[in-house]
């Protein structure tokens, strides 16, 4: 099937999951089951637009494993970790404010717009030529950015299951080098992805597909709003931020403690 084809099948899989995954929110009376579906949403358009490329076959088997690996333990990990909790607050208040009609629009069309963009380079890399020098580099950075995040995902878990560590800042691990290695673990995933769709033109132009998910996650919904929340009831947050780096990993600065 030619490229255009194959973006207009995975579009309408992405909004026929969408509404399945809203009609399962509706049920369980919980709105922040988008955040479960996130990543398995990828793995499921990787698993969409697979037998429709026509390139290499082992190319394609290695960008669709590689989506469905990093999309299924994302998803896991966030139901896992949210589900014997209270619903996300953000969604609560946008539900106080929106009939389900709004919340659909303005959540889940808007979350499927968005992880459909992003997913543009796994979907034009199944019809790359090859993996290449530039492929091989991506497996690289996509091992290296999944390692941070599920490295720093478990060593936060482990963290916050222990009852001593209650009201204080995880700053060991990889989290001394960087506020947030899931997130930064997260935009390598995408970055590496996006590196295996660059033997083609096609592929190559998808590059604000990462520039998107890494601005989002930097920049956007994730960083930003979750410092925001962290400084609000962790007075030892400030002292955190100032000595640690608040993406990239870096040895951490030399401060003074107030």
């Amino acid at each position: 099937m030619p490229l255009g084809g194959t973006l207009l099948v995975t579009a309408g899989v992405t909004i026929v999951a969408v509404v399945l995954t809203f009609g399962i929110a509706r049920a369980r009376k919980r709105y922040d089951t988008i955040d479960t579906f996130w990543g398995l949403g990828f793995a499921i358009v990787a698993l969409a637009a697979f037998p429709f490329g026509d390139g290499p076959l082992s190319l394609r088997l290695v960008v669709t494993a590689l989506t469905v690996v990093w999309g299924v333990r994302l998803s896991a990990h966030l139901h896992l970790r949210n589900h014997k909790l209270p619903e996300d607050p953000r969604y609560v208040r946008m539900a106080e404010r929106s009939g389900p009609a709004k919340m659909f629009v303005r959540v889940y069309l808007v979350q499927a717009a968005v992880l459909y963009f992003v997913s543009l380079p796994v979907q034009f890399a199944q019809y790359s030529t090859g993996i290449g020098v530039l492929g091989w580099l991506g497996v690289a950075v996509w091992l290296v950015g999944f390692g941070f995040e599920t490295a720093g995902d478990d060593q936060l878990r482990r963290f916050k299951a222990d009852p001593a560590n209650k009201g204080k800042v995880l700053d060991t691990g990889l989290w001394r080098y960087t506020r947030h290695p899931n997130y930064f673990g997260d935009a390598c995933v995408w970055w590496g992805l996006y590196l295996l769709a660059c033997s083609t033109w096609p592929g190559a132009l998808t590059v604000l597909s990462p520039i998107a998910m890494t601005y989002t996650l930097a920049k956007g919904t994730g960083k930003p709003l979750l410092e925001k929340g962290m400084a609000r009831t962790r007075p030892a947050y400030a002292h955190y931020v100032e000595r640690t780096s608040g993406f990239f990993p870096l040895p951490p600065k030399r401060v003074t403690p107030r």
